[in-house]
């Protein structure tokens, strides 16, 4: 009980402190660019699309805790994030499947030089830089929300349905037929 109480003024209770609020003004602008950095750089150096969105995410993180879980989801809502974890997955499969349409095997991206009108070494550029964008952005979405399910954020404007919990945990469930 006492764990609930600590943990719950602990993630509602924004603390005012200039200092560290600062620091993290300048510091969040050069940590997101550098996560698109990683991820768009991913297919010629160590790095790519999971790294990016995770740097992406500790972003986030950074917000959260120097300006509270409000300032957070003003920016990115719990739905939102849900469509941005969408929209990665399909941009990778969208690829994916096209490659297959266009005659190849799953993310054979010498297929898509056609399309893109460039030769096969910069369709397979291209079509690496797509998919870690799309790897990227499912990722840092889903970080997001993980990140929210363990702070454990209140469901506002209709982001997700509320559970009804019972209050006597104690109670035998009953077997439903």
């Amino acid at each position: 009980m006492i764990y609930s109480i600590l943990r719950e003024d602990m993630l509602t209770k924004v603390y005012e402190n200039l200092i560290v609020q600062t620091v993290c003004r300048i510091m969040i602008p050069f940590i997101q660019i550098y996560a698109l950095y990683v991820i768009a750089h991913g297919h010629y150096s160590p790095g790519g699309g999971f790294q990016g969105g995770v740097i992406l995410t500790a972003s986030l993180a950074l917000i959260f805790l120097a300006f509270g879980q409000g300032a957070v989801i003003r920016r990115i809502n719990r739905r939102f994030a849900i469509i941005l974890c969408a929209l990665g997955v399909f941009i990778y499969a969208g690829i994916g499947l096209l490659c297959l349409l266009l005659g190849g095997n799953f993310l054979d991206y010498a297929q898509l030089a056609p399309i893109l009108g460039v030769t096969i070494p910069r369709a397979r550029s291209l079509g690496i830089l797509g998919v870690e964008v799309g790897v990227g952005l499912a990722v840092m979405a889903a970080m997001y929300s993980i990140i929210l399910d363990i702070a454990g954020s209140p469901a506002t404007d209709n982001d997700q349905e509320s559970i009804p919990v019972p209050k006597d945990r104690t109670a035998p469930v009953e077997p439903v037929a």
